[in-house]
């Protein structure tokens, strides 16, 4: 079939991925081959120090994004967008959504950036004996009972904004077990909410006197291949404002960004890892065996398959990097001169390369907001120099590339490091790789490994989930999940491996070493910048 009868026949799979700073919808064929691309830009606002996004923005952003795939279908096929073979959501994930049993939301919805949990976090970690980060929503959850928060008393229904979106779309309470890892531990034997755990959890809050339990207020976890519902009446209206999209387009488990990832990066089997890196970053390494102990800078997460995944979180990743390209780009336009955005950012990613190894000494945090694996709760981003370094343009830009991968350095350190753990594979995605040859080669320096990265890798999480959707109704003859990438979406597929350079590795460990040690001067900035 020509790609207009195939969407036309709706043999085609959607995915829309809430990201922190875009909203993206890719439109493929059951093959995984690209046929439109959507999106629509937005921002998180820091609301009486919430990071958030108001129901009316994630509702408007969603049926812009939708929108656009449509609309670049009819000006590319000439065709109606009226089905598709199925539709896959997925968010950044963890947070926390909190409903009450007409749907509405008791609280701001508050996201993964948002670190006002240590506490709540601590506490279940020692329950547990397993590390509870201050983003996930179960952390969030115990916090508000720690707060006695009035809402828990109308509570639900607790989950994350991919899971919320799809039960709008379904009116299904269910979530895929990628994501469902960040609500609250996972056990990869029965593919399930680690039991043990969960009664220890409504122990702990049954003091309260609440009238639920933990289960009766999280969504159902299901994996990668299931079905999950389909789309509603109500669903269709929802989504798709023209009225065209039909009702009944199946579903399958809304997923986190992690997951979506990990597919889109063909990193599902165990020694395989993939680093997405854009305004936040993370590294995951699917493990063969378990780590020998908890480390608070490490998650413990799943594939959407149920294989346990060890995840190194960094929150800040390049949100203070892009502000500076847009302070340059104000500077052209005063000069007379003004820039594309994206050939700026090529230019000044390219130029980065002219610098030295180390950066000549300079150095920069990029955090906007807290940072989990340095335990600095909240963020101030910024730059310092001693009197003798190398303050170049080159030097400026490459300080701020090597710092957007640097908390999650730390945690794979750990890994590879102190736990040896093996990967055969490292994939790099995600905007950071978008100038080909740069992110991808400090990515190479950082974890001393080879790192690929494929055509695909611009398109990022929302082609993964599209990839979830098609294995959904067509990939599962193929066998496995992995089975599925391996042989059908990702055999002939070109991708470019970078080696990585002895003399940057070096660079890269010197610069790790003026970030760690540097991290006082980050913690001096939060305790004195209080305005």
């Amino acid at each position: 079939m020509s790609e207009k009868e195939l969407i036309i026949c709706g043999k085609t799979a959607l995915g829309i991925e809430f990201g922190s700073t875009r909203i993206k919808g890719v439109l493929t064929d059951l093959d995984g081959h690209v046929l439109a691309v959507g999106f629509h830009d937005w921002e998180n606002s820091l609301v009486n120090g919430i990071w958030t996004y108001s129901l009316e923005e994630i509702e408007a952003g969603l049926r812009h994004c939708y929108t656009a795939v449509r609309e670049k279908v009819e000006e590319k096929y000439g065709v109606d967008l009226e089905t598709v073979g199925a539709i896959g959501i997925s968010a950044m994930m963890h947070g926390y959504i909190a409903l009450d049993e007409t749907g509405k939301f008791l609280t701001p919805f508050q996201t993964w950036r948002n670190s006002n949990t240590e506490k709540a976090a601590d506490t279940l970690t020692e329950l547990f004996q397993y590390n509870i980060p201050l983003r996930w929503t179960g952390a969030h959850l115990y916090q508000c009972v720690l707060d006695d928060e009035e809402h828990l008393k109308k509570v639900d229904f607790v989950t994350t904004l991919a899971s919320y979106i799809h039960w709008r779309l379904t009116g299904e309470k269910v979530i895929g077990i990628g994501d469902a890892s960040g609500i609250f531990p996972i056990d990869s034997e029965t593919h399930d909410y680690d039991q043990t755990m969960v009664d220890k959890f409504d122990e702990l809050i049954a003091p309260k006197g609440y009238t639920w339990k933990l289960r009766d207020v999280l969504p159902k976890v299901l994996v990668a291949g299931q079905e999950a519902g389909c789309l509603t009446e109500e669903g269709a209206a929802f989504l798709d404002g023209s009225g065209m999209l039909k009702a009944g387009i199946p579903l399958c488990p809304p997923e986190g960004d992690a997951g979506t990832g990990m597919v889109a990066t063909n990193s599902v089997a165990p020694r395989t890892a993939n680093v997405s890196a854009g305004t936040s970053a993370f590294a995951m390494v699917v493990l063969e065996k378990p780590l020998s102990k908890l480390y608070r800078e490490i998650d413990m997460v799943t594939t959407p398959t149920g294989f346990p995944v060890a995840m190194s979180h960094a929150n800040n990743g390049t949100s203070d990097l892009n502000a500076w390209v847009n302070l340059f780009k104000e500077f052209s336009e005063l000069m007379g001169h003004p820039a594309d955005v994206g050939a700026l950012f090529g230019r000044l990613y390219m130029n980065s390369l002219q610098g030295d190894p180390d950066c000549g000494g300079l150095l920069s945090y990029g955090y906007l907001s807290g940072e989990g694996i340095t335990h600095i709760n909240e963020g101030r981003p910024l730059f310092a120099r001693t009197p003798d370094s190398k303050f170049t343009l080159a030097n400026f830009m490459r300080a701020h590339l090597y710092t957007s991968l640097g908390a999650v350095k730390l945690g794979m350190d750990i890994l590879l490091k102190d736990e040896g753990v093996k990967m055969d594979k490292v994939f790099g995605h995600g905007g950071f790789f978008k100038t080909p040859g740069v992110g991808q080669r400090y990515l190479a320096a950082a974890v001393n490994t080879p790192v690929t990265c494929m055509a695909t890798a611009s398109e990022g999480g929302p082609w993964g989930m599209a990839l979830l959707a098609a294995y959904m109704i067509d990939g599962r003859k193929d066998g496995k999940l992995e089975d599925y990438l391996e042989k059908r979406i990702f055999s002939g597929m070109v991708g470019t491996t970078i080696e990585p350079d002895p003399e940057e590795v070096k660079g890269m460990e010197t610069f790790m070493k003026h970030y760690s040690d540097g991290l006082d001067i980050e913690r001096a900035a939060v305790n004195t910048m209080k305005w």
